[in-house]
């Protein structure tokens, strides 16, 4: 690419997907600038960091969605991890997921990937997990990373590294047409400032605030609350995926503790003393003695849903404006095969005929039907 101002990749949205798209055409030597309006606020720094295709039940187009991705993350985390000089905690900790009665465990639909532990397996596997779990299933090749302390710190230093350009406080007002064709788009940047960026091509990645950039997107936001607890070093060597509390040990001891799903919240941000009193009897019914482990911190955010509870990527109705949002709650595991197909479709490299497929099944237009 040469260096007319026109000739650059615009990412919309600062998160973790965002970033990943970033880093992906940075790294294959694309000018590339990143617009956002306030990273810290993105599902990025605030999910759990689970790799957890198996573990979450998903099925169908999404199972297989985040079995590619999982499969990519090891080189993807590694590149990040020597572009940037951090370690982001990458973990194939394996990830337990308790039931109450066998009947509930056979109707779990990944239940052919995980290893059957009955309730002396479970006591042998995690010591002090609550007795009212009497089955479980182990999925020992799913795992963890560090996303709000680690992963996000990478990436943003490695796409640096790359040369990636960022506007942080960028207010998008409108994108700029000609003869409907996007040419570029309009910011008030955090001075106020009104500026137009032109480029290449923009890939809209803005997670829960999609749909207020760009009105055809069926994205709202789910609320979630979070909080972390401060263990023992070590204690906890599984992830515990309970019903609707989940338990995820970092090295340090630090659990991450989450989280409540809030589908008519809006933007309304805050904890709330419902919210974290949820989380607080879901850490009982999985690991009582956790509840007495002290609480560090309390925060939330806001996943991007569609009606179907699966992503939205590739083309928009404008050309060269292209889509990579409704990640809802695998943003984390669905990263690296978002911005791997992203930068395929871009580019016109070759898809195989599973990405083909995923991407037919995942486009905007299967909204219109």
């Amino acid at each position: 690419m040469n260096g007319d101002k026109t000739n650059k990749i615009l990412i919309v949205g600062g998160g973790l997907i965002g970033l990943s798209i970033a880093y992906e055409f940075a790294k294959n030597k694309f000018k590339v600038e990143v617009l956002s309006k306030n990273r810290s606020e993105s599902a990025g720094f605030v999910a759990a960091g689970m790799l957890a295709a198996h573990a979450e039940g998903l099925e169908d187009d999404l199972l297989k969605f985040g079995q590619l991705s999982q499969k990519l993350i090891p080189e993807w985390i590694k590149n990040i991890e020597a572009d940037s000089g951090i370690n982001c905690g990458l973990k194939k900790c394996g990830i337990l997921v308790p039931f109450k009665n066998y009947e509930d465990l056979q109707k779990f639909p990944t239940i052919k990937f995980g290893k059957y532990l009955n309730q002396i397996d479970l006591n042998s596997e995690l010591p002090g997990l609550n007795n009212i779990w009497k089955h479980g299933l182990l999925f020992e090749q799913d795992g963890q990373i560090d996303n709000r302390r680690r992963l996000m710190r990478a990436l943003e230093k490695a796409c640096t590294a790359h040369g990636v350009e960022f506007q942080e406080g960028a207010n998008v007002k409108e994108f700029i047409f000609e003869q409907k064709i996007l040419k570029g788009i309009k910011i008030e940047n955090a001075t106020g400032e009104i500026k137009k960026i032109f480029c290449e091509k923009a890939i809209l990645c803005c997670g829960a605030w999609s749909k207020t950039l760009f009105d055809e997107l069926p994205i709202i936001p789910v609320k979630g609350q979070m909080l972390s607890i401060q263990g023992p070093s070590k204690r906890l060597k599984r992830i515990i995926f309970g019903e609707e509390t989940y338990l995820v040990p970092r090295e340090d001891g630090l659990v991450i503790v989450g989280a409540t799903v809030e589908n008519k919240s809006g933007f309304n941000t805050g904890n709330t003393p419902k919210g974290i009193k949820q989380l607080q009897t879901g850490i009982h019914s999985l690991f009582p003695e956790a509840i007495k482990w002290p609480h560090m911190e309390h925060w939330w955010g806001f996943r991007p849903s569609t009606s179907d509870l699966k992503p939205i990527i590739g083309k928009s109705p404008i050309k060269n404006l292209f889509l990579a949002t409704g990640h809802y709650r695998n943003g984390v595991l669905f990263s690296a095969i978002t911005s791997h197909i992203i930068y395929k479709l871009i580019q016109n490299k070759f898809l195989n005929n599973t990405e083909l497929n995923l991407l037919n099944k995942f486009n905007l237009d299967r909204f219109k039907k």
